[in-house]
């Protein structure tokens, strides 16, 4: 017999959220940041780079299974996201730069990401345990109309995840695995409503996941996945005595668990197979950069409180309101794909980005929060985000004004420390959007106070559309300062000044995300110097400084100069001039 459901939803309260208005809120979020930027640091113009040197590559199909930067294998042991990304070059028109091809490209990733969930959300909530309490004499929510609310809001809490802006913005193989993720978390809850779609979205995510880098989550998803079904059918076969109704979902069938098993076993087959299996376990307090174990919790308990806010308030709510029913398909699996990100979470290096493929799962646990909330816990949510969006846009504008005319004259003055030797020029168009994106955010807020209260999405209108607004405004009114601080242009242009366009620059030690720059925005043709070069420019590392005497005779090299990114006092290059014989 079923647990009672926590639920209890009118009719009245799962009214649409207008399609338009949903189209219109992801196109401000994804579309913002595509045209008037360059690759950033580090991990975006590193993974271009592999990208582009995929794109130029003439020695066959081997190279493409094993991607060199200047002889460096990627840290990320991905393969798709690189092809997809060189790809995406070749067949770019010649009029549209490289890494704008590659941005349009990944922004679709994201796009797809936003549909899988929602449609995840959707037949999740089709679930009959999922289902609002009926009432007496009629008038619950029905079915499919609950479904929608709940996915809708599943979507929003996913566009209002704080963490999701950088990372879901960047080229990077973290954001294809977030597009796999997804599918992979698509096909395991509609697979009991639907075949051909959620069989390939099954295959598309567990081997993308496989192929982008992050083949033992994708195969720890796809084996719990498999189990929780095995789980499912055993309790729908011991459960004889219950009876069957006409609103009762649908479970899982036996072809579908054996399509789930083959799909694991030809992922695992295929990460083995490819060698892309690795030990990269490391416990808080092992990593290389830590401190303490203390200093590693306490860092990585920040980190998931400001990534994955506000869903993750939401989600733990969710798991105490519907306690009863841990093991229902709508709860036990969304918390299923957002443990396994969070154990690698913490036991990897990448956190952030391992913390970035939970963001669906935990949009999902936050969305059924919605229909068990009380009026007063849904308004106090609603003006914390007023005051909270409404602070940092007007901030913004404070300090974007300060920095285009000196007035106020302290903000004026941070901006400049923050961004050393950046001049700064009015844009009108982007002046434009960010203008009508404060007019829409003012809109919502009097739309949100004033009418449509009974709304299940409504209390994730204000986060979504809060997020929304701020990276509108960062991407439009901030977007050159941001895009000077975190580009290699000027370090790139300062070595240029420097050297000019020699036939080659030897390099020593530089990082992958270095050597990519160089490549791309100053089209330098960079070669190891220890493989040995006859190169008149030495672009060294300041991590060699102190064996740098055993390495190269320094005899032959006159020191340069330091070559310094302006707002990263620790991001130097040396550089070296060959002393001509």
């Amino acid at each position: 017999m079923n647990q009672p459901t926590p639920a209890i939803v009118a009719q009245s309260a799962v009214r649409r959220l207008p399609r338009i208005a949903l189209l219109l809120l992801c196109a401000a979020y994804l579309l913002p940041g595509l045209v008037g930027r360059g690759p950033w640091k580090s991990a975006d113009i590193t993974s271009f780079g592999y990208m582009a040197e995929l794109a130029r590559t003439t020695e066959g199909i081997a190279r493409w299974f094993d991607p060199m930067l200047l002889g460096l294998r990627p840290e990320t042991p991905a393969l798709i996201p690189y092809w997809i990304g060189a790809w995406a070059i070749k067949i770019a028109p010649s009029w549209l730069h490289p890494d704008l091809a590659v941005r349009v490209v990944f922004a679709l990733m994201l796009w797809g990401t936003f549909t899988a969930t929602w449609y995840a959300v959707y037949y999740l909530a089709r679930t009959s345990r999922a289902q609002p309490v009926a009432f007496a004499f009629g008038g619950e929510a029905r079915p499919t109309d609950y479904a929608r609310a709940i996915a809708d809001g599943g979507l929003l809490a996913l566009i209002a995840c704080l963490g999701l802006a950088q990372l879901g913005h960047e080229t990077t193989p973290a954001l294809a695995q977030l597009y796999f993720a997804s599918h992979l978390f698509y096909g395991v809850a509609a697979l009991p409503y639907r075949r051909v779609g959620p069989v390939i979205a099954l295959i598309v995510g567990t081997v993308g996941m496989t192929l982008s880098g992050g083949p033992t989550v994708g195969l720890a998803l796809a084996i719990g996945s498999a189990l929780f079904m095995a789980y499912e059918r055993r309790s729908a076969r011991l459960n004889t005595n219950a009876s069957a109704t006409s609103d009762e979902s649908p479970g899982y069938t036996r072809g579908a668990l054996a399509t789930m098993i083959a799909v694991a076993l030809v992922a695992a087959t295929l990460a083995i197979g490819l060698g892309l299996l690795e030990w990269k376990i490391q416990l808080p307090g092992r990593h290389p950069s830590s401190t303490s174990v203390l200093g590693d919790v306490r860092s990585q308990a920040k980190l998931l409180v400001w990534f994955t806010w506000p869903v993750w308030p939401l989600a733990i709510w969710t798991l105490w309101r519907w306690r009863r029913q841990l093991t229902a398909r709508h709860v036990a699996l969304p918390f299923w794909f957002a443990l396994v990100p969070l154990a690698a979470t913490w036991t990897t290096d990448y956190s952030d980005r391992s913390l970035l493929l939970a963001l669906p799962a935990l949009a999902t646990l936050a969305a059924f929060a919605l229909p068990t909330f009380r009026r007063s816990a849904a308004a106090l949510i609603d003006w914390f985000n007023v005051l909270f969006f409404s602070g940092l846009a007007v901030l913004g504008w404070i300090y974007w004004i300060a920095m285009q005319t000196g007035v106020p004259p302290k903000p004026a003055a941070s901006v400049a420390r923050l961004v050393p030797g950046f001049v700064p020029e009015f844009s009108f168009i982007p002046f434009v959007l960010a203008l009508a994106a404060t007019i829409a955010w003012c809109w919502v807020v009097r739309w949100r106070t004033g009418r449509h209260r009974a709304a299940l999405w409504k209390t994730l209108v204000l986060p979504a559309g809060g997020t929304a607004l701020c990276w509108m405004l960062l991407m439009t009114l901030w977007l050159p300062s941001i895009d000077y601080a975190r580009s290699y242009v000027p370090q790139v242009r300062a070595v240029a000044e420097r050297v000019g366009q020699p036939s080659c620059v030897a390099e020593l030690a530089l990082s992958r995300a270095h050597i990519a720059a160089l490549q791309h925005h100053g089209r330098f043709n960079l070669q190891p110097l220890l493989l040995g070069t006859d190169c008149p420019w030495l672009l060294v590392s300041p991590e060699t400084i102190e064996r740098l005497h055993t390495i190269i005779p320094l005899e032959q090299w006159r020191f340069s100069g330091t070559l310094r990114r302006p707002s990263s006092a620790t991001d130097d290059l040396l550089l070296y001039q060959k002393i001509a014989p």
